[in-house]
C-alpha cells in the first residue's frame, strides 16, 4: 500500500515546475540577457524549471517563465516593427531626396524661362512694356499648376492667346480707331477660326500642356509613393507573427541555445508568413516604379522638357511677330466678321505701326545650351536608376529584416530550427498571401486580406493610370482615374467614395437565375399550401 502511495508522490514531484532533477544549470546568462533588453531581474528564476509552462517556445527545461516568455514575444514584435519602420523611413527618404532634387530642377527650368520674357519679347515694345502683367499671368498660372492647383491647362492657354491677340489688334490700330470691349472680344474670339498666330498656339499648346501633365504627375508620383511606404510600414503584426517571431529569435535563449542563429530558410518563412500582406503590394508597386521611369525617361525625348520650358518665350514672339506681318490680311477677316470699328477711319493699322523684326529669332532656330541638356540628362539617370532599386522592396523586405534580426544562420547543420540546433526541412514558402497557405511557421487565413494593405494596392493602381495618362498628354482626375479599376473586386471604398449598388450574395448570372427560379417555386408552393386547407372546409361544408 505505502509503495503505489510512494510513486505517486514522485510523480508528483515530477510533474511539478521547479528545479530540474540531476540539472541544475544557473540561469544567469539569461537574467543577464533579459536584464539588458530592459526587463526585471525577478522575474528570472535562479536555475532551470521545467518548461510544460511554455505557450510558444518548445517545451522542455528552461530558464523562461510565461511572464517572460511573454515579454520576450512582445519584444520581438516591438523590434521586428521598429525595423520595418525604419526600413520604411530610409526608402520614404530616397523619394523625399527625388522629390527635391526634380523640383528643384523643374522649379530653376521655370524661372529661367520666365526670367527671359523681357530679353527675348522687349523688341515688341509697347506690346510687352505695357502688358507684362499677361505674361507674368502664364507663368503664374503654369507654376500653379505644376503646385497641384485645379487649373484647366487647355483653357487657361487659350485664354492668354485671345488676350494677347485683343491687345496686339489694338496696338497695330489707327490711334483714331475707338474699339469697344464687346469689338475686341469679337476679335479675340477669331483666335481659333482664323488663326491670327498661325500654328504657334496649338504646337505650343500640346508641348507646354504635355510637359506640365508629365512634370506634375511625376512629382505626384512620388507624393504618393511616399504616402503608401508611410502608410504600410506602419501596419501592426499580427499575433501570430508574433508568436512565430518568439519563437524565431528568443526562444533559443529560453532553451539554452543562445549561441544558435536561425537558419536562414526557417528566417524566410517566418517573414514570408509576417509580410505576406505588404508583399502583395510587389505587382502595382512595380507597375507604378515601372511607370514612372518611363515617365523621367519622356522628359529627355524630343522636344526635350527643357526645350519645351525656355523656348515658351521665343515661341510667343514668333506668333506676334507671325500676326504682325499678316496683320492686314487678318484685319480684313475681322473686319468681314466683327464689323468696321467706329468712326472716323477703318481701323486698319498704320505703317509705322507694322513694324517687322526680319533679324529676330525664332524657336526653330532656338536651341538651349549645351550645359541645360547634359543636366536634364544626368537628372533623367538619376531618377531612374534610383527608382530601379525600389523596385523589388516589398519582396526583398524580408531578407533584408533577416540579414538584420538573425545573421550568421547560413551554416545549415548547426542553425536553430525553431526546435532545436539542426536542419531547417521545410521549403521556403513563396511571397504574398496566397502563397502562405502551407506556411509551417505562421499561421494565416488568406481570406482575411489586410485592409489598409488593400486600400494602399488601390492607390498604386490609380496612381499609375495617372502616370500613364500623362505619358500621352491627358490629365486625368484622380476620381476619373478610380472610376476606371473600381471594378477589380477588391472591395475598396477609395477616398471615401463606396460603390452605391451592393454586391448580390452570388457572383455569377447563372446561379442567381437558380436561385430566382427556386423562390418563385417556393413562393408558390407555399401558396398552395395555405389554399389548402380553405379547399378542404368548402368541400365539408358540402
Amino acid at each position: 500500500m505505502r509503495l503505489p502511495v510512494l510513486l505517486c508522490v514522485l510523480v508528483s514531484l515530477c510533474a511539478a515546475p521547479g528545479p530540474v532533477a540531476g540539472a541544475d544549470r544557473s540561469c544567469s546568462d539569461l537574467r543577464q540577457f533579459y536584464t539588458g533588453k530592459g526587463f526585471t531581474s525577478e522575474r528570472v528564476p535562479q536555475t532551470e524549471i521545467s518548461g510544460e509552462h511554455l505557450r510558444m517556445c518548445p517545451q522542455g527545461p528552461t530558464c523562461c517563465t510565461s511572464a517572460m516568455e511573454e515579454d520576450l514575444a512582445g519584444l520581438s514584435t516591438k523590434e521586428t516593427e521598429g525595423l520595418i519602420r525604419e526600413a520604411g523611413r530610409s526608402l520614404q527618404a530616397v523619394f523625399n531626396g527625388l522629390h527635391r532634387s526634380f523640383d528643384m530642377y523643374f522649379t530653376e527650368l521655370h524661372g529661367r524661362s520666365e526670367r527671359s520674357l523681357q530679353e527675348v519679347l522687349s523688341p515688341l515694345g509697347p506690346l510687352y512694356s505695357q502688358n507684362s502683367r499677361l505674361y507674368g499671368d502664364l507663368y503664374t498660372d503654369l507654376r500653379q499648376y505644376y503646385r497641384g492647383s485645379a487649373l484647366n491647362l487647355d483653357e487657361n492657354l487659350s485664354e492668354f492667346w485671345s488676350r494677347l491677340l485683343e491687345r496686339t489688334f489694338k496696338a497695330s490700330a489707327s490711334t483714331d480707331v475707338s474699339l469697344s470691349e464687346d469689338y475686341l472680344e469679337c476679335v479675340a474670339k477669331q483666335q481659333e477660326t482664323l488663326r491670327p498666330f498661325g500654328d504657334v498656339p496649338r504646337d505650343m499648346k500640346a508641348k507646354v500642356i504635355r510637359a506640365f501633365v508629365t512634370a506634375r504627375s511625376f512629382v505626384q508620383g512620388l507624393l504618393v509613393s511616399t504616402d503608401v511606404v508611410r502608410k504600410v510600414s506602419q501596419v501592426s503584426l499580427s499575433p501570430e507573427c508574433e508568436r512565430a517571431l518568439m519563437k524565431l529569435l528568443y526562444c533559443p535563449h529560453c532553451r539554452g541555445m543562445a549561441s544558435a542563429k536561425p537558419c536562414s530558410s526557417y528566417c524566410a518563412n517566418v517573414m514570408k508568413g509576417c509580410l505576406a500582406n505588404q508583399a502583395d503590394l510587389n505587382p502595382e508597386w512595380q507597375n507604378l516604379i515601372d511607370t514612372m521611369i518611363q515617365v523621367a525617361s519622356s522628359f529627355s525625348t524630343e522636344p526635350s522638357l527643357d526645350v519645351v520650358l525656355s523656348s515658351i518665350p521665343v515661341r510667343i514672339y514668333e506668333a506676334v511677330h507671325y500676326l504682325q506681318e499678316n496683320m492686314d490680311t487678318f484685319t480684313a477677316k475681322v473686319y468681314q466678321t466683327c464689323g468696321t470699328p467706329g468712326e472716323p477711319g477703318t481701323g486698319s493699322p498704320t505703317p509705322h505701326e507694322q513694324k517687322k523684326k526680319s533679324g529676330s529669332l525664332t524657336a526653330s532656330e532656338y536651341k538651349p545650351s549645351p550645359t541645360a541638356g547634359l543636366r536634364l540628362e544626368m537628372q533623367v539617370s538619376d531618377l531612374s536608376s534610383k527608382l530601379r532599386e525600389m523596385r523589388q522592396y516589398w519582396i526583398q523586405l524580408s531578407l533584408a529584416l533577416c540579414g538584420k534580426l538573425a545573421p550568421g544562420g547560413n551554416s545549415q547543420d548547426k542553425c536553430w530550427n525553431g526546435i532545436t540546433k539542426a536542419r531547417y526541412l521545410p521549403e521556403v514558402m513563396g511571397d504574398g498571401l496566397a502563397n502562405q497557405i502551407n506556411n509551417p511557421e505562421v499561421e494565416l487565413d488568406i481570406t482575411k486580406p489586410d485592409m489598409t494593405i488593400r486600400q494602399q494596392i488601390m492607390q498604386l493602381k490609380i496612381m499609375s493610370n495617372r502616370l500613364k495618362n500623362a505619358l500621352d498628354g491627358n490629365d486625368v482626375d484622380f476620381q476619373d482615374a478610380s472610376d476606371d479599376i473600381s471594378g477589380s473586386g477588391s472591395g475598396m471604398c477609395v477616398g471615401g467614395q463606396c460603390p452605391r449598388s451592393r454586391p448580390g450574395l452570388y457572383a455569377y448570372s447563372p446561379d442567381n437565375n437558380r436561385v430566382r427560379g427556386a423562390a418563385a417555386f417556393q413562393t408558390g408552393f407555399c401558396s398552395l399550401l395555405l389554399l389548402l386547407p380553405v379547399t378542404l372546409l368548402l368541400l365539408l361544408q358540402r
